[in-house]
């Protein structure tokens, strides 16, 4: 009778955890940027100059250097915007950056090349568990638990800023 009675409490438990989203709240206090440092392999949401939380991610597979043009596994160096959400995201949660700009646009031109986009932080989904530490096509990747807490503080129209 107990290992039944244990047995329905785990069922019960893991039934429950199936009801369980993946979107959070936040109430604390605004993120007023976003700061990514590429060299550190760092993101700290900043609330004025303050930082609120820290995360180690992953970039494009080619790291080094500013995104220029589609395809070259890059990601985006400068001062964007966050513009979009993505709720369905084939990589757990995800939240757009306004690359390309006008300045990146311009110069994919000149050279006769498209500057790309799709940017997103983002999380990690299992088939991708295997990519080391820079896997991306050119995004910022999180765990997806922290893709979870990222995607509730940060609000459209929050300012990024990449730095080498």
């Amino acid at each position: 009778m107990r290992g039944l009675l244990f047995l329905s409490a785990l069922v019960l438990a893991f039934g429950l955890s199936g009801c369980a989203s993946k979107f959070q709240t936040y109430n604390g206090p605004e993120v007023t940027r976003v700061h990514v440092d590429k060299g550190d392999r760092r993101m700290h949401l900043l609330h004025h100059g303050q930082v609120l939380k820290s995360y180690d991610v992953g970039l494009g597979f080619a790291p080094d250097g500013h995104k220029q043009f589609e395809g070259d596994g890059r990601t985006p160096e400068g001062e964007y915007l966050i513009d979009r959400r993505n709720p369905n995201s084939e990589f757990h949660l995800s939240i757009g950056i306004s690359y390309p700009n006008e300045d990146d646009r311009a110069f994919a031109k000149a050279m006769g090349k498209s500057p790309g986009g799709d940017i997103f932080i983002h999380g990690r989904p299992f088939k991708y568990r295997k990519g080391g530490r820079d896997w991306t096509a050119g995004c910022i990747a999180v765990t997806n638990r922290e893709m979870r807490e990222i995607y509730a503080m940060v609000q459209n129209g929050t300012p990024i800023s990449i730095v080498p």
